[in-house]
């Protein structure tokens, strides 16, 4: 039987003497890995030399380098020079020793890792909490070599054409303008996030897409850490009945549960809304909510809305540790988008605005607040803009700040009809539309004075001279 301390050996051997073995492996070995003093120095000086000069070491320059240490004594020394004269070259089949090198390698990560949880549980690591302790052993079953080389241009045409021409799994938007800058709705895997200052809309916006994906016949869960539960259900109760907020607390119960029975009977979809108390659950949460779903009510969802992402917690570290805003948001919306990557679902949250944002009438990606790693992550983010005169004309702009489904340039603003009393969005005009498109606007805030009752051209004839 090979033991643990012969496959650390073999390995340095081969890292000296097997060039196309230390290709393979040299980037997924850690020194971490080698529990042994002596030969965790001596695979840090051949990782060390490799990467400076693009070759193996022999077993000279490793005494030498080795021997320039200021933290090793004459006998640790003799030590490593006894190691590093053993490690003459052996005929071994690369395969087996790839293979071997590899679960080595998967059953280190996976003892550090247990070992790391200790440490949290007992206290001894100040930067993470409990809640960290799956995605450290996540992280370490994910441990693997990965055998690719890539993708060759002129050779593989065959997957090339069957990845442009594979229908990709959406779930479409109801509103036309948010389909044609995604070119037809949200994909799997994504993280896409709604940028709005208060009150603006990003609950209501979420709360209307929730509606959409459940009456396209969609699982849905909706997770928030703002509103109560009942809070939410309202809102989508106002959208999906088509009736006012005030008028939906004066339905008697006979008309609202037949209202609920026969929308029922339009949808195979199923709606799940989950509160957690302000910043006190992140993806580890909601990974354990989808499993606990899965088992209890055989619902896996097909899109999450989670409101909102400011006001969610890292798995990685504490709240008000001493970590920087950049480093904790963008490790929150990295979560995420793993927990959509693994559960393979859009995952659609919002963000406020900053201070000047939320003043501002045009939103750019410096206005998010608190980190701009959230941008950086993203797939899919937008600014939702309002002001008085928009609210008047029952209007909402739109602006593309980042897309990876589509040319953000073309359709970069766009406007949106609201209806806050039902917790609707529509579509408008498109000649209303076409009124915001020129490049090349100025824009003028007085110019904005527009009422209700003007007629949709009236309204948006003067947006001509504005740039947003």
């Amino acid at each position: 039987m090979v033991t643990a301390e012969k496959i650390e050996r073999t390995a340095l051997r081969n890292l000296i003497h097997n060039e196309d073995y230390t290709r393979k492996v040299l980037p997924f070995l850690k020194p971490e890995y080698f529990q042994d003093r002596s030969e965790r120095l001596v695979f840090t000086e051949i990782q060390k030399f490799i990467s400076q000069y693009n070759k193996c070491p022999t077993k000279e320059t490793l005494q030498i380098d080795l021997g320039k240490r200021k933290d090793l004594n004459e006998d640790e020394y003799k030590q490593i020079v006894s190691l590093i004269t053993s490690l003459n070259p052996e005929d071994v089949d690369l395969d087996w020793l790839v293979n071997t090198t590899e679960k080595f390698c998967k059953d280190r990560a996976v003892h550090n890792a247990v070992m790391e949880g200790i440490h949290i549980l007992d206290g001894k690591d100040k930067k993470h909490t409990q809640e960290a302790i799956p995605e450290i052993l996540r992280d370490a079953l994910s441990v693997s070599f990965d055998n690719a080389v890539g993708h060759d241009y002129l050779l593989d045409i065959e997957k090339r054409f069957d990845y442009y021409h594979k229908r990709e799994t959406k779930i479409p938007f109801d509103l036309d303008y948010f389909n044609k800058v995604t070119k037809g709705g949200l994909p799997t895997k994504t993280l896409n996030v709604a940028l709005a200052g208060t009150g603006v809309g990003k609950t209501l916006f979420m709360c209307h897409q929730a509606a959409s994906a459940l009456a396209q016949n969609k699982n849905v869960l909706y997770i928030t850490m703002e509103m109560a539960e009942e809070r939410i259900a309202e809102r989508i109760d106002a959208n999906l009945l088509n009736i006012s907020m005030e008028d939906l607390h004066m339905l008697n119960k006979k008309l609202f549960s037949d209202k609920i029975t026969k929308l029922q009977s339009k949808t195979t979809g199923t709606l799940i809304i989950k509160e957690y108390p302000t910043a006190s659950a992140g993806a580890n949460h909601y990974r354990a909510l989808v499993n606990e779903l899965a088992l209890k009510r055989t619902f896996k969802p097909d899109i999450i809305f989670i409101d909102y992402i400011n006001i969610c917690a890292s798995s990685r570290f504490k709240a008000g540790s001493n970590i920087n805003s950049y480093t904790y948001i963008k490790a929150i919306a990295e979560e995420l988008r793993g927990l959509a990557v693994e559960l393979d679902v859009p995952i659609v949250t919002a963000t406020q605005t900053t201070r000047s944002g939320f003043v501002s009438t045009d939103i750019g990606l410096e206005d998010t607040s608190e980190s701009f790693g959230l941008p950086a992550t993203a797939d899919f983010m937008f600014a939702l803009i309002s002001s008085e005169e928009l609210e008047k004309a029952g209007q909402m702009l739109v602006k593309q700040l980042k897309n990876r489904y589509n040319d953000p340039t073309m359709n970069r603003k766009f406007m949106i009809g609201v209806d806050r009393t039902r917790m609707k969005l529509f579509d408008i005009e498109q000649q209303a539309q076409n009124l915001i498109q020129p490049k090349e606007n100025k824009y003028v805030e007085h110019n904005l004075k527009e009422t209700q009752e003007d007629s949709a051209e009236e309204k948006y004839k003067k947006f001509q001279d504005f740039q947003f």
